[in-house]
């Protein structure tokens, strides 16, 4: 039997879901983007079961793991819920993709030709293809990953041969700014390329950017999928196994 805690945090996380969906919907509205284009990806990363069970019931069906061993736990637990949808946005070690190519439908953070070619080969045959976002280091910091634009080309022509991958979209995390003016500047040459890529390509319907501190600028700037955690789940319990 749940205790009174646990429905209590239940209760919270709903009402968060609520909070957050209504802001997406006034952002659309604000910034002249179609009702409905944004969607929203609950990050649960060190959250647990029950927690994400708390959204499930409410409607929330997609949702971003960053650590394997997690995500994979996650994955099985919640296996008959078979319309969860499940997004790896962490980064990606060569010796774990099998895990990601085995369980997620998604991966945000690709960035690198062994681990596109690795996730390709070990996608099971009867598994369609896994939806793949190219993430691009769009502050050219050293310390996170991605392409940077200029090496977005080759990246494309990469994962668009690879049979087990869909190539979706472009995902980003950008040096955090200070001010709604400075944050869509940043996203500015992201947007640009993305317009771009989506004309030759029907499937490129992902701009995966947007988390709680710049949620106005992303949506603004033309994001389709917006990444939020703490305001849906609370603090994050950064003890959990990665």
């Amino acid at each position: 039997m749940a205790t009174e805690v646990e429905l209590n945090d239940t209760k919270e996380i709903r009402a968060n879901l609520a909070v957050v969906s209504q802001q997406i919907e006034e952002l659309e509205l604000q910034y002249d983007r179609t009702a409905g284009s944004v969607r929203l990806l609950a990050v649960s990363k060190t959250k647990p079961i029950e927690a994400i069970k708390a959204a499930y019931d409410v409607g929330q069906r997609a949702f971003g793991e960053n650590y394997v061993q997690e995500a994979v736990e996650k994955h099985h637990a919640l296996a008959h819920l078979d319309d969860l949808e499940w997004h790896f946005i962490g980064p990606i070690q060569s010796n774990k993709s099998r895990l990601i190519a085995e369980s997620m439908d998604w991966v945000h953070s690709v960035d690198r030709e062994k681990i596109a070619r690795r996730l390709s080969e070990q996608r099971p045959d009867n598994m369609p293809p896994l939806n793949v976002c190219i993430q691009i280091n769009i502050s050219g910091e050293e310390s996170k990953a991605g392409v940077s634009l200029s090496e977005l080309k080759d990246m494309v022509a990469l994962v668009s041969s690879l049979p087990n991958l869909q190539l979706r979209g472009l995902m980003a995390i950008p040096a955090p700014q200070d001010n709604f003016a400075a944050q869509c500047l940043v996203y500015a040459p992201l947007h640009q390329a993305f317009i771009e890529l989506s004309k030759s390509d029907s499937m490129m319907d992902t701009l995966s950017i947007g988390m709680s501190g710049d949620l106005p600028a992303a949506i603004a700037s033309c994001s389709t999928m917006v990444r939020v955690g703490t305001a849906i789940f609370g603090a994050r319990d950064y003890s959990a196994k990665a």
